[in-house]
């Protein structure tokens, strides 16, 4: 799970409260404010230090820009409220497929190094599993573009898996065979930077739409999402 936006949100803020309270404090006392500020700006999510830095376009791409002093627990504390903050966002954007038709689906279960682009046609639900760069399926899934829930399967998803939810698994690999060339996401375009770009993401759940029509599966899709494992 990617956490690039996070700590360049984080680096912002640092940025942005040294350059506030320069005029402010000596340099002696300055860090203790600064780790106060960006302790509290995290636990809170306050929207205005995230609009602050966002108008500010501060462009910070790695942690060389991060006070030097910052102490050893202080360094570990903001890490620790980065990984609470990055599973709570991954936990939230895992729900955008709830609520879909048909109701007596269960979710399935989104394969970790990869997605699920899931759509609503007719009534059924379709799923189709992709993998990352650098990731590949462990059965073979040229032919087999996604999986299907709906009265016809008895509400249970219809995958190469024994019972459960889970509909593929990607694995580390060096290339990438067993399925379709549209069942990848791109190299530096993982499965969370396709759906934080809204052009990708439509792209991709398009893809789907053909691929569905091409097997004769005709109607109006709805509830189309994107989730990320």
């Amino acid at each position: 799970m990617a956490l690039k936006g996070t700590l360049i949100w984080i680096c912002s803020l640092a940025v942005l409260s040294l350059s506030a309270t320069q005029h402010e404090t000596s340099p002696h006392n300055k860090q203790p404010q600064l780790f106060e500020r960006l302790n509290a700006d995290l636990k809170i999510g306050t929207k205005t230090s995230v609009l602050s830095a966002m108008n500010q376009q501060v462009a910070v791409e790695s942690g060389e820009n991060l006070p030097a002093t910052l102490t050893a627990q202080q360094s570990a504390a903001l890490l620790l409220l980065v990984r609470n903050l990055a599973d709570s966002l991954h936990k939230h954007q895992l729900k955008d497929c709830q609520g879909s038709e048909p109701k007596n689906c269960t979710e399935a279960e989104v394969p970790k190094n990869g997605g699920l682009a899931c759509v609503t046609v007719a009534n059924k639900r379709y799923c189709k599993p992709m993998c990352n760069y650098g990731y590949d399926f462990n059965f073979l899934r040229r032919s087999r573009l996604f999986e299907e829930c709906s009265e016809q399967t008895g509400h249970k998803w219809v995958t190469q898996y024994v019972g459960g939810n889970k509909l593929a698994m990607c694995n580390e690999a060096s290339s990438q065979i067993s399925g379709a060339k549209s069942a990848y996401f791109p190299k530096d375009q993982d499965c969370l930077t396709t759906k934080s770009n809204s052009d990708l993401q439509n792209s991709t759940l398009e893809i789907l739409t053909r691929e569905l029509q091409s097997q004769g599966i005709q109607g109006d899709p709805q509830y189309h999402c994107l989730v990320c494992g």
